[in-house]
């Protein structure tokens, strides 16, 4: 009876506390029943009206019904992110909000859902709500849990992780601020008093982000949780409690996040030193209880050599443990100190988490590398990567990102971020940014005023752009370019040292700015490696030209310490003695990350196989490093085992990313190969191009299209019985092609028209393709293709269209056996032209050929495949093709196996030798398979 009293007391105590202090409060009256994975609420809300406005409804953010069905923005968003999983989940493993009724100061109200945001819910009020006034609105509802296989939130297993579980009011800012649940966990919520009561059965634990009590009565064990100024209330309920408290001062950190061998005492001192450390900058943490999940490290970890099998043990437990703890430490913090819109206005809380994580480091694990122990290994220490401290890392991911113009502006709305940039690349920028200003605001401390701003804006509504706004009352310099270009645009930052002119004590240095971004960069003298001199510059928007005192320094370089996030750091060295080469050159064993210091040339061993040649084993030479360049070459020489002869390739490319123009990229380069096309006879083939990349509507958008033309020269040798005609020998063909592609996980659309122009022919074809995953899991797949010759002067087939097994004449598909008419080889197919797959009578066309090719799943990756096409010769009546077939679609268009059943030949699968008449697509390229699996990430 006294613990009824007590809650009692504490539930009254809490309501006459909020008559006063123009917060929200909610009370939740919750019940869960661990059969159904069902929470019985009752909810009182008291809103306040904190605007200036008159309001006639209170809306609400109903996140748990964003998981009621597949049409929701939530199950849209899977979808865009390339995950099926919720699409085919049954109904039973989702959730959904069932609303009983909804009262407004004791009296019935209306309310509505809509089904295009089914998880916003509307509430009619019965009498408009007075600026400053409050009202008292009262639901009772069921949430159906889901499994937590969606969102790493929900049940599974009998453990429940529960966050955005209960109706919270959206906040309303001159018009509502309403989102969907689209799993950024950046509910924007003001700050609120909870009072909560729990029931569960007893033998579960309830862990949470409030303060907590709990009593038993029968088979019910009760939790009274408590609150004052949170945001969203966090709930692991679980039989077997894996959270471990830490009690210091009067604070509780409760975390149930893995860590190997490390004994209590030692994780309590990293957690203490954690804390004091995130304190310095930020100031008191506002509430005595701090949750710290493993699922919230698992959806944003320490992303790096970490994340290693553990028996590479990139890094020592206690680091291990330490960084992990510190990410979600921190972040937790911030995120309670202040109340940012995360998805409008993120940049300053993610880069406040990234400047941190940068500081901790900085101080506690000066020495560790970004690849941790393994840069100690034979072999792997003397690579430049080895090489690369911890934090260092930042720069690198965001000079990946910049160079292949895969980076957003740091003010783009976030569920509009690609993953990438999202959850790795914007969080870097966003806190270099930071750090860059640490370093070039030498009369304004950025830590300083970091607390300032904390301490200022703590339990408050806050933006970014205050602490902007600070930083320019504090300091003299300039900070537009950082407000206008770093922060609202993909701009990127490059400078170059044009020009130098040596005096009896001076130097005369030209510095040009190769982009439309002015920011300072400092200058620095260097010899052996070790600074003589730096100088900040500012204001160069084209070429400037300085004038510095000669003292000591032998190389003079831009940004040598790397503290501005620049595109480009090759082009930032001058020798005074001006030299051929600024930097020496440098062979190094395999690809590498750049190190600017030298001109680095990379030789890698190869390998790959045909019928022919046999293993092709060689050594590519490249300056290709793991950063995208604007230059590339490559040299393969080859040694092939089987012919006994030196074959190989070589390429170059000239690469240009245009930034926020209709052209994303655009590439010109050549390339040439040698290999075996038949037993002892070779082949060499040179190709310049050109490609046009379109840029996508956004980085969201999964379609592609782009603009490509060559020139192919083949030169093939002759058989000494070759019977065929000499046109198959040496020949040249034009090609100019158009590509559209939306791969999207349930509706795949392709399309592509190609012309192509050779002395002896000309021919114009188009290939369209869908691809659609229904609801049922079941795949259906449609191709057409139609192509004609528009002259046609050849007098073979190579150059005809083919209905099953193209010739490859431009010798762009990755044959085993190109010219195999029997044995395994010549079963490989590649699905294109006509795309049948048995060998029919007629199976060239040198005047018109068109196919329309159908597979239908039956089951996972089983299907059916039916084909029909007509095939027009000179002099010839149209040919009627059909077929079907077993498709065995283990990855589309990396590995597949056909085999026939029924065609022009009658029943296939009854004929001699059947196992012949199999056919199979088989792709090796690595670049292929990693497209494959990066997909939905950029």
């Amino acid at each position: 009876m006294k613990k009824y009293s007590f809650f009692l007391i504490l539930l009254l105590c809490v309501c006459f506390n909020q008559i006063f202090a123009q917060t929200n409060n909610i009370k939740i009256y919750a019940a869960l029943n661990t059969e159904t994975n069902e929470i019985k609420i009752q909810q009182e809300i008291y809103f306040y009206n904190k605007s200036d406005s008159i309001l006639n409804e209170v809306y609400f953010h109903n996140w748990p019904n964003a998981y009621k069905d597949k049409q929701t923005p939530l199950a849209n968003r899977f979808i865009e992110n390339y995950s099926k999983t919720f699409h085919f989940a049954s109904e039973k493993q989702r959730g959904h909000t069932k609303i009983n009724g909804i009262s407004v100061d004791f009296d019935t109200a209306n309310f509505e859902i809509t089904e295009e945001n089914p998880d916003f819910l509307k509430v009619n009020l019965n009498q408009p709500l007075k600026p400053k006034d409050s009202v008292k609105i009262s639901a009772t509802y069921l949430v159906k849990i889901p499994k937590d296989k969606f969102t790493s939130y929900g049940e599974n297993n009998e453990i429940y992780n529960l966050r955005y579980w209960y109706l919270t009011p959206a906040i309303f800012d001159t018009e509502w601020k309403l989102y969907n649940n689209l799993d950024l966990d950046d509910l924007y919520i003001d700050y609120t008093d909870y009072t909560i009561s729990f029931k569960v059965p007893k033998d579960y634990n309830l862990n949470t982000n409030l303060t907590a009590f709990s009593f038993v009565k029968d088979s019910i064990k009760s939790y009274g949780l408590t609150g004052k100024k949170r945001f969203d209330v966090e709930l692991n309920i679980t039989k077997l409690n894996d959270f471990t408290e830490y009690t210091f001062d009067d604070k509780i950190i409760s975390t149930n996040i893995i860590s190997d061998n490390l004994d209590n005492d030692i994780k309590s001192s990293i957690l203490r030193r954690e804390f004091y450390f995130i304190q310095k900058f930020l100031g008191k943490y506002p509430h005595d209880k701090i949750l710290l999940n493993q699922i919230e490290y698992d959806k944003n970890p320490v992303y790096g050599f970490n994340q290693l099998p553990s028996f590479l043990a990139a890094y020592n437990n206690a680091f291990e443990w330490d960084i992990k703890l510190f990410k979600v430490l921190s972040k937790k913090y911030i995120d309670e100190i202040f109340l940012f819109n995360k998805r409008e206005d993120y940049w300053l809380a993610n880069g406040l988490h990234t400047y941190l994580m940068l500081k901790y480091v900085e101080k506690y694990y000066p020495e560790v590398k970004a690849i941790g122990n393994i840069s100690k290994l034979w072999g792997i220490r003397n690579f430049s990567i080895s090489k690369l401290n911890f934090n260092d890392k930042y720069h690198f991911v965001y000079q990946f990102a910049a160079r292949k113009n895969l980076d957003q502006a740091l003010t783009t709305q976030a569920d509009s971020l690609s993953n990438f940039n999202r959850k790795i690349a914007n969080n870097y920028k966003a806190g270099l940014g930071l750090k860059y200003l640490e370093n070039y605001l030498d009369d304004c401390s950025i830590p300083s005023n970091i607390f300032k701003f904390s301490y200022a804006n703590s339990g408050k509504k806050v933006k970014s752009d205050q602490f902007l706004d600070l930083l320019k009352s504090e300091t003299k310099k300039d900070l537009s370019w950082f407000e206008k270009d770093y922060l609202t645009t993909n701009k990127k930052i490059d400078y170059t040292i044009k020009n130098i002119i040596k005096k009896s004590d001076s130097v005369q240095i030209s510095i040009e700015n190769k982009r439309n971004f002015t920011a300072p960069i400092q200058l620095y003298g260097i010899k052996d490696k070790e600074i003589k001199f730096k100088k900040w510059l500012t204001g160069i928007d084209s070429i400037t030209t300085i004038t510095i005192p000669q003292s000591g320094f032998d190389k003079l370089s831009l940004n040598y310490e790397s503290q501005l996030p620049e595109y480009n750091l090759r082009n930032n060295w001058k020798d005074l003695d001006n030299k051929i080469f600024n930097r020496p050159l440098q062979l190094k064993f395999f690809k590498d990350i750049e190190d600017t210091y030298y001109n680095q040339l990379f030789y890698t061993p190869v390998y790959r196989f045909n019928y022919y040649d046999g293993l092709v084993l060689g050594m590519a030479f490249s300056n290709k490093t793991l950063l995208s360049k604007n230059i590339n070459y490559k040299i393969t020489p080859s040694y092939s085992t089987k012919s006994n002869t030196l074959s190989g390739s070589a390429s170059f490319q000239y690469e240009y990313l245009p930034e926020n123009k209709k052209i994303n990229r655009f590439a010109v380069g050549i390339s040439g190969s040698n290999y075996h096309y038949a037993p002892g006879l070779s082949y060499t083939a040179i190709n310049p191009f050109a490609l046009l990349q379109f840029n996508r509507k956004s980085l969201r958008d999964v379609s592609s299209k782009a603009l490509f033309t060559s020139f192919t020269l083949v030169d093939r040798e002759k058989s000494p019985t070759q019977t065929q005609h000499v046109e198959t020998n040496k020949y040249n063909v034009f090609n100019l092609a158009y590509g559209y592609s939306k791969p999207a996980i349930l509706d795949d659309v392709r399309l592509s028209t190609a012309l192509q122009v050779s002395n002896k022919f000309s021919k114009l074809s188009f290939t369209a393709q869908y691809r659609k995953l229904t609801d049922a899991n079941r795949q259906f797949d449609f191709r057409f293709f139609a192509g004609a010759f528009l002259n046609n002067n050849t007098e073979t087939d190579y150059f005809s269209f083919a209905l099953d097994r193209p010739t490859d004449y431009l010798f762009q598909y990755d044959y085993f056996g190109r010219s195999e008419t029997s044995g395994i080889f010549s079963q490989q197919i590649i699905i294109n032209e006509g795309g049948f797959k048995s060998k029919l009578p007629v199976s060239y066309a040198n005047q018109w050929l068109s196919t329309f090719n159908a597979s239908v799943g039956i089951w996972r990756w089983f299907e059916v495949y039916n084909d029909v096409g007509f095939v027009k010769n000179k002099n010839q009546s149209v040919y009627f093709a059909y077929e079907n077939g077993i498709r065995l679609n283990f990855i589309q268009d990396i590995l597949e196996v056909y085999f026939p059943f029924y065609s022009n030949l009658g029943w296939e699968v009854t004929a001699p030798q059947y196992s012949s008449k199999i056919r199979f697509v088989l792709v090796i390229k690595p670049k292929r398979i990693y497209n494959f699996v990066k997909r939905g990430f950029y």
